[in-house]
């Protein structure tokens, strides 16, 4: 597997670049900031005021303590009632300091904590929302699928730390420039010797920053597959091939490998970084304990007070704590930027809206056509429709047939617009799709595909999702559930509509493959306003009687409507009005059984042959 360079990484050098990386930190700062304002306004001003009330604290805490120990020495060489009242002061005023301080902090904590919860649903929802404007190919796309799981991993929690840091910051600096006040009128050799002792280790940890946000955007296919790994072992519907084939052990030995590698790597950078953040530490150790030794021989040598070296000690301590605090809140502002560049380069992905407005064709009661249609998917090389032309007017019942991989599927996903044909155009009563508003269109569409989708919802949500606005209509349920078959057998389960599917959730029961997919039938039937039904093998598990019975069943039901059938079953096929060959992406015959059986060519062909199995 080749390395994360590999992938677009280049290399750095420790130091190369971290300027400039340090200039980017508020490249999604702002944005962040409105997201978090636009989440709760009331604890974000919260968190400003109580960040500003935890950065002035600190030094006024330190200041008192100098002004307490020189009080106390005084009193101890008068004796004064006067100057111990004096100290007694200043330590009451020291300990209303610090409990401000410790409620600004549990405030901050408090804060911070409700943001978490209501800003990680906010992010959340705004990614499920984008997730429902994208098309088709945008799920198909491998690198825009990881893209949106590094978004929703790490993103709920990336924009809250970048404006708890941003806030940070401004602590941290309200409290370094209170301190570098305190610390000038000792010398200002010592401010400068305070910033430039944490410079060295904030440049080694923007640098790793960087390397551990490249291996999180370079590892994401592996994560994913980890994750399929997970669902194909732990899951109920995988269960019984894994362990017929007994593949478990070589799955979880996969999933096994893929940690070993991925913890290699995290290992590496973990011990790399503990190394550097240690041994640069050290400069910081060693410049705190030189300021010690100069202010300790300042005191000996009567040129500052007991008190004042105590605070100045203090000073320094909590200045290069701040200072250092200040640096890592910059680099990790810099880390955060780079998780939260998923989230915006997700967000704002340009998708192409659908901008048609037309609610009914310009010739009604026409019916279908397909005018030259071709269509390659993304990344492929062979078109998967070409050429295509063919008219299927009201009331009439078509049959597609072919191989798979015959361009079946892909022509019903033409026409319910799930994907736009490479060339030619596809047109609903004289109207070109594409004019078409979306909504309206696909009211007028039931589609049932062979890998329809097993709700692990009550079974008359399953059917009621079908018409969302009528979910709950009983009556509606009741006769689409009689259309589609289905109805029987809802009727001998103890809560009817209200039973629970799957077995994910308490009580759930599982349907065989039948019911299912009587239940998928019934789901189409929910469309009233549907005049293009469309079953793409959803029968497949039935027996040939079943699946001729619901068939025939759509037939009787469907006098004006447009059906369109995928079947492998010639017996099936054999009853509709026109029958579709389909090779390759092209029409290569067309029309009635009795016609096409006469021509004695591809449709003949495979009707002997499947005739001849039942023989």
């Amino acid at each position: 597997m080749a390395s994360p360079h590999a992938h677009g990484a280049t290399p750095t050098a420790p130091t190369a670049g971290w300027f400039r990386r340090s200039l980017g930190v508020f490249r999604y700062t702002t944005r962040a900031i409105e997201l978090v304002w636009g989440t709760s306004k009331s604890l974000t001003a919260a968190l400003a005021a109580l960040t500003l009330t935890a950065g002035l604290l600190p030094p006024a805490i330190a200041f008192t303590g100098s002004l307490i120990i020189d009080a106390v020495v005084t009193a101890i060489d008068t004796g004064l009632a006067v100057d111990q009242a004096v100290a007694m002061r200043w330590i009451a005023v020291e300990a209303v300091l610090v409990i401000a301080l410790a409620a600004a902090q549990k405030g901050l904590d408090v804060s911070q904590s409700l943001l978490r919860a209501l800003l990680g649903h906010r992010v959340n929802m705004l990614i499920l929302e984008k997730s429902l404007e994208l098309e088709l190919t945008h799920f198909e796309d491998p690198e825009l699928y990881d893209q949106m799981t590094q978004a929703r991993r790490e993103a709920s929690s990336r924009p809250l730390s970048l404006v708890r840091r941003s806030f940070g910051l401004i602590q941290n600096s309200i409290s370094l420039a209170s301190y570098a006040a305190l610390l000038a009128q000792f010398s200002l050799l010592a401010v400068a010797l305070l910033a430039l002792a944490a410079v060295p280790a904030f440049i080694a940890e923007t640098q790793f920053a960087g390397e551990a946000f490249r291996l999180f955007k370079w590892r994401s296919p592996e994560k994913r597959k980890q994750a399929y790994l997970e669902v194909v072992v732990a899951r109920e519907d995988y269960a019984k091939e894994v362990k017929l084939l007994q593949i478990g052990p070589m799955l979880v030995g996969r999933y096994d490998a893929i940690f070993k590698k991925l913890f290699g790597e995290d290992r590496s950078l973990t011990l790399r970084r503990g190394f550097w953040g240690f041994a640069l530490g050290l400069l910081s150790s060693a410049a705190l304990y030189g300021a010690y030794l100069w202010v300790a021989m300042a005191a000996m040598a009567t040129r500052i007070t007991l008190g004042q070296m105590t605070m100045y000690l203090m000073v320094f301590k909590q200045g290069q704590s701040g200072f250092s605090a200040i640096l890592q809140a910059v680099g990790g502002m810099y880390e955060d930027n780079l998780y939260l560049s998923n989230l915006y380069e997700f967000l704002d992905l340009e998708v192409a809206t659908a901008s048609g407005t037309v609610t009914a064709g310009s010739a009604p009661g026409d019916g279908i056509r397909f005018e030259g249609v071709s269509f390659t998917y993304p990344g492929a090389t062979t078109p998967a429709l070409s050429g295509v032309d063919l008219h299927i007017p009201p009331g009439s019942r078509l049959a597609l047939v072919g191989h798979n991989g015959s361009g079946k599927t892909t022509l019903i996903k033409l026409l319910a617009r799930l994907y736009m044909p490479s060339s030619g155009q596809i047109l609903l009563d004289g109207t070109p799709l594409v004019e078409w508003e979306p909504q309206a269109l696909r009211r007028r569409v039931g589609v049932i595909f062979q890998d329809f989708v097993r709700y692990q919802l009550t079974i008359g949500e399953n059917i009621g999702v079908g018409d969302v606005p009528n979910i709950d209509d009983a009556d509606r349920l009741d006769e689409a559930a009689e259309k589609g078959m289905a109805k029987p057998f809802i009727d001998d389960m103890p809560k009817g509509h209200e039973t629970q599917l799957g077995r994910w959730f308490k009580d759930g029961r599982e349907l065989s493959i039948g019911q299912w997919q009587k239940v998928a039938l019934s789901r189409a039937f929910m469309r009233e306003e549907a005049d293009i039904l469309v079953l793409d093998e959803p029968t497949a598990a039935m027996d040939a009687e079943a699946e001729a019975e619901i068939f025939q069943r759509l037939a009787d039901l469907t006098d004006q409507q447009m059906a369109i059938l995928i079947s492998h079953r010639f017996s099936t096929v054999r009853m509709a009005d026109d029958i579709v060959v389909l090779d390759q992406g092209q029409i290569v015959e067309r029309g009635d059984h009795a016609a096409l059986m006469a021509v004695d060519g591809r449709y003949a062909h495979m009707f002997t042959l499947q005739a001849a199995g039942y023989q």
